[in-house]
């Protein structure tokens, strides 16, 4: 939870890395909390008002996660737009030491 609350201090921050621990918890709590705001918009009957409103609360803390692990494996935050290459790149193991977007 540490690494999601973590993310989400970081929300504007577009430059450095996010490690594969950093940016999967993030991924995990992020689909965790949507969930239970499916249900719990299900259970009130409402028409995903909740999950709508916190996607859209998280969206520029996703995209600036996905960028910084990018980062970390030592590739331009661009890549998050290509739909596998990105999943590929977000498994492997980030760069030891430092790289041009900086310390590891």
């Amino acid at each position: 939870m540490n690494y999601y609350k973590e993310a989400l201090k970081k929300y504007n921050k577009f430059s450095g890395r996010a490690n594969r621990t950093e940016y999967w918890y993030f991924v995990l709590f992020n689909s965790l909390i949507s969930i239970g705001f499916s249900i719990l918009d299900s259970i009130l009957g409402i028409d995903k008002i909740l999950e709508t409103i916190y996607s859209l609360a998280v969206l520029i803390p996703s995209i600036a996660v996905a960028v910084r692990r990018m980062h970390d494996v030592n590739k331009s935050g661009w890549f998050i737009v290509i739909p596998i290459y990105n999943l590929v790149l977000s498994l492997r193991k980030g760069t030891e030491g430092d790289n041009k977007y900086g310390s590891a």
